[in-house]
């Protein structure tokens, strides 16, 4: 791997677990969503099932870590961490940047001790958009089937790749180029953006190329502007620090962007972005999530251990456990069905853009 992608992949990581770097002025709106409390449940604790399907695996859980980190021996530790507490509670994981991977080709011990410690979970690999203009379908075969991947994730970061002091990205022609990797892939082809979410204008544009999957990463958690902002500064890069502050808040907030794409597709859909409780996770599948994402706030235990990790999911999961009761919910398919009511930003969002709910707004 290149000294500069392998400083960058050490930068994030450092940043994101020493720095303040979530979003400052906007929430993922998680608040503006009100579940209907049942005081008569009908619905036993011991009786809830947790477990779903997406892409066609088994999950016991609706829950997926989504994409962090790769390429380092820090990263390696990370991944080996977050991929045992995974199978643990048989949930799916999303691998960090392959790019180093495809760089140098050595590396691929940080990708492959996921799978090691997870025989039996869904994993999907993942590149950055601009990967597509460098390698073929052969190369990231390779990627793929070296780390027992079950699927391809393609991140879009245009606002962090602007950003990048570093960087000299490219983004006339990704769409096309994601057209022919969903043609040639053997595998399932998710899309997914870092933290400004998905418009229903994309969300079209992506039904259009047949993507299999979408994860919005909407707008709300962790900020990728941030992030560069404290590199540029590290950087003596003033200007780009100055360009990153003023776009740190920049985006979809998450739940208008589940909205915004379920309004468009029926496609398999991951909900992330300031996911922060199993009640955000409820919240999550009630507006047409079938899954949803968490990443920082595992950074930080899975640099401690597998059981930090496990300890954070386990409490997400009975969060989700009540969240279930509390709504009468026996299933994740029942709980998806229950009925909600938006207030507040996400009310006026909704209502400006034309979106159709299936909720009292």
């Amino acid at each position: 791997m290149s000294s500069e992608t392998s400083r960058r992949k050490n930068d994030h990581i450092r940043i994101c677990s020493e720095k303040p770097v979530e979003a400052r002025n906007v929430k993922p709106g998680f608040g503006d969503v009100h579940l209907i409390h049942r005081c008569l449940p009908e619905v036993n604790p011991d009786e809830l099932d947790l477990s779903t399907e997406f892409l066609g695996f088994e999950f016991k859980a609706p829950i997926v870590i989504s994409a962090m980190t790769g390429g380092t021996s820090k990263a390696a530790e990370i991944n080996a961490n977050l991929a045992k507490a995974a199978e643990e509670h048989g949930i799916g994981m999303c691998l960090g940047s392959g790019r180093a991977f495809l760089e140098k080709p050595s590396l691929a011990y940080s990708f492959k001790v996921a799978r090691e410690n997870a025989p039996s979970i869904f994993i999907s690999a993942n590149i950055g958009f601009q990967e597509l203009f460098r390698y073929s379908w052969s190369s990231l075969r390779r990627l793929v089937e070296s780390i027992g991947a079950d699927a391809l994730t393609v991140h879009l970061n245009p606002l962090q790749e602007l950003l990048q002091y570093e960087g000299a990205p490219r983004f006339r022609g990704i769409l096309e180029r994601l057209r022919r990797l969903i043609e040639d892939s053997e595998v399932p082809v998710i899309v997914k953006e870092t933290g400004s979410g998905i418009s229903m204008e994309d969300a079209r544009l992506l039904s259009s190329i047949g993507v299999d999957a979408i994860e919005v990463a909407g707008a709300g958690g962790t900020s990728w502007a941030s992030v560069e902002y404290y590199r540029s500064l590290e950087a003596g890069e003033a200007e780009k620090a100055r360009l990153a502050e003023t776009f740190w808040d920049w985006g979809i907030p998450t739940v208008s962007s589940i909205i915004e794409v379920r309004s468009i597709t029926d496609a398999p859909l991951i909900a992330s972005g300031g996911v922060r409780s199993g009640l955000d996770v409820a919240k999550a599948l009630v507006l047409g999530a079938d899954l949803a994402g968490l990443a920082l706030p595992l950074l930080k235990p899975a640099m401690e251990s597998w059981r930090s990790v496990s300890a954070v999911l386990g409490r997400i999961c009975e969060e989700l456990r009540l969240a279930m009761v509390l709504t009468g919910s026996k299933t994740i398919s029942e709980l998806k069905e229950k009925p909600y009511i938006l207030t507040g930003f996400t009310r006026d969002w909704v209502k400006s853009r034309g979106l159709k709910v299936r909720c009292k707004i």
